[in-house]
């Protein structure tokens, strides 16, 4: 690839990582100054309180974004791939699985996960409310037309998910960078009609506010937190397009142009202290109201697509993970792998944003939930990086507790102050992580038990085949292939198969799947034949956790290992396991209830793993957990 090629591809990620990564951090001045001086907090619109709000701002997308995000938490990558999930992986390899941190690593990562998810509702919910809510300041009287409009807007951003984003992702970027270049404009305006609000660039505004406020001061930043929701986007979305476009996009177009709109809203206020209604539609008087109104609607609409596919993603890999059972994805694009739609995930989601919208009712109201799913998130983020730089790293015990240690601080803080709302919409977010959680550990130690009982009850492949062959059965023609855990011996489905039958192919293949913690496994590290004498096999299958499981495009490679396929003398037996609850041990009694209920809706295997339908022989076992 020439040079020119290479800052061509630099440029165009860069533009798409504008559009994509930044689009939630990029619509948080739609409501974030409004939030801060709600009149419920009773913090006075002063110009010392907002040159220590906006200060406070401003360093704190300098801290928390600029520092630990853009510089440390990137460089936290599992194979090129970012997220809570893809840290929680690498993190779990890096202790090992005997460890006595291994349980409760798992948990913070899937806790992170679950606040994630939570922030994926209220960003659609609080993002269009907070455009269409510009509509209030062009005509008071459309004040009823807000929540209707926004709706609509959900509804119909929702139905095109199963089209996918591939015709419409291109606009997604030039628009953001339209978004982002207004935001400047506007910003430059309002700082030269009142220069004063420079001022807030110096720290000591931001700790002078603190020390002179107390305990408001502390309300308030938990309404400061809204101007860094997002920022764990940018660490999630690593994988698509890389450290370099990703740092490009923030500090050369949206950290510039979040800073001066900040500083223009900050002057607008010093200067006009009645435009705190909604300072954001304030800044270029009442003929910009309606331009912005389309404009910021269009940003928000993009902010939610983002949050959207990353819940489609992370709900991929925590499938792989082994955290919720399998669902039906789809591809939405033939070119991009990542581009995926999973219709279960989106209309859950849909109904829960629609609830949010409907129940909040407003930006404002919407604030208070949305804090502390983002500085829950962060903490586990944070947590979990420690241990990446202590033991996957080796970097020194002092300098991994100084570096987490400082941010951890922050992530303390934020946290604390976020938590003040909960009972004003901050128990939305932890009910939906909680509802998560539960769900979430408890397929995984249903998935155990169901192993467990397999293996007590297992019978040891090698010595049966030895048994088997002393008085073999009848071969008939084709390849017999029967999937395996990891952990059984014998599949049910050959005894079965054995027992009423009485016959054995000519070929026998044992399939295993297995998932790594790690994203992706080379093509050619994929496949692994064992020849087990008898004309049987055993091939084993390693995937990583973002890779797309297809059973027949790896097979086409097993000619290269002496195991060729030909798929009309091919057949699959799969045994369709039915989970039931017996008393005594395993998990409590409603947990075992929810686990079947899960394993019932689950998808089947040979779906899953795009084995063609009319190739598959199920049959029935039961397991007792």
């Amino acid at each position: 690839m020439t040079s020119e090629n290479k800052k061509s591809s630099v440029a165009a990620l860069t533009l798409a990582a504008v559009g994509i990564v930044y689009g939630d951090i990029g619509t948080s001045p739609l409501y974030t100054l409004r939030a801060i001086f709600d009149p419920e907090h009773g913090l006075a619109l002063t110009t010392p309180n907002i040159l220590g709000i906006v200060s406070l701002i401003f360093w704190s997308l300098t801290l928390i974004v600029s520092l630990k995000y853009v510089t440390l938490v990137l460089r936290a990558d599992n194979r090129g791939e970012g997220g809570i999930m893809a840290l929680m992986a690498l993190v779990l390899n890096a202790v090992t699985r005997h460890s006595t941190w291994h349980y409760p690593l798992l948990v913070i990562g899937v806790l992170g996960a679950t606040m994630f998810y939570g922030d994926s509702v209220i960003t659609p919910a609080i993002s269009v409310l907070g455009a269409i809510e510009g509509l209030e300041v062009a005509a008071p009287g459309l004040s009823q037309y807000v929540v209707p409009l926004t709706i609509v807007v959900l509804v119909a951003l929702y139905s095109v998910q199963r089209h996918g984003t591939a015709g419409i992702g291109r606009f997604f970027g030039p628009i953001m960078l339209v978004w982002f270049l207004s935001l400047s404009a506007m910003g430059v305006v309002n700082i030269i009609a009142s220069p004063v609000i420079l001022q807030a660039l110096n720290p000591w505004h931001a700790l002078r506010f603190m020390l002179d406020n107390g305990f408001l001061a502390f309300v308030a930043l938990g309404a400061v937190v809204l101007a860094v929701t997002g920022a764990e986007a940018l660490y999630a979305d690593m994988g698509h397009f890389g450290k370099k476009p990703i740092r490009l996009a923030w500090f050369m177009i949206a950290f510039p142009a979040l800073t001066l709109n900040y500083l223009g809203q900050g002057g607008l206020l010093i200067a006009e202290p009645a435009a705190i209604d909604n300072p954001f539609f304030h800044q270029l008087g009442s003929w910009s109201v309606i331009p912005l109104v389309i404009l910021s609607t269009m940003a928000a609409v993009i902010a939610s697509q983002a949050t959207i596919s990353g819940t489609y993603s992370m709900t991929k890999q925590a499938i792989a993970l082994g955290l919720l059972p399998r669902m039906r994805i789809l591809h939405t694009s033939e070119s991009e792998i990542g581009q995926i739609y999973i219709p279960a995930v989106n209309w859950l989601q849909l109904v829960i944003v629609l609830i949010a919208v409907i129940g909040f009712g407003s930006s404002e109201k919407l604030a208070g939930a949305y804090g502390i799913a983002v500085t829950a998130t962060m903490m586990a983020t944070t947590i979990l990086t420690f241990f990446v730089t202590r033991y996957r790293w080796k970097l020194p015990l002092l300098l991994c507790i100084g570096a987490t240690g400082f941010f951890l601080t922050i992530d303390i803080m934020l946290f604390s102050s976020t938590a003040l709302k909960l009972f004003h919409g901050g128990w939305f977010p932890l009910l939906l992580g909680a509802l998560l959680l539960t769900g979430m550990l408890t397929w995984k130690r249903g998935r155990e038990l169901v192993f467990e009982n397999l293996e007590k009850h297992a019978i040891p492949l090698d010595a049966f085949l030895q048994s088997l062959f002393v008085g073999p059965p009848t071969r008939v023609p084709g390849t017999a292939i029967f999937l395996r855990g990891e952990s059984d011996g014998v599949p049910h489905a050959l005894l079965h198969n054995l027992l009423h039958n009485k016959v054995l192919h000519e070929r026998v293949v044992f399939l295993t799947v297995r998932i790594k913690e790690e994203p992706w496994v080379a093509l050619l590290e994929q496949v692994h034949v064992v020849k087990l004498g008898h004309n049987c096999f055993q091939l084993n299958i390693y995937y990583g956790f973002k890779d797309e499981p297809d059973i027949p495009g790896v097979m086409q490679h097993c000619a290269m290992l002496g195991l060729p396929f030909d798929m009309m003398e091919t057949s699959f037996f799969i045994a369709r396991q039915t989970v039931i609850s017996a008393p005594g041990g395993g998990m409590a009694p409603w947990r075992e209830h929810l686990y079947v209920a899960m394993s019932r809706n689950a998808r089947g295997a040979a779906d899953y793993y795009q084995i063609p339908t009319n190739r598959v022989i199920e049959l029935g076992t039961q397991v007792e957990i």
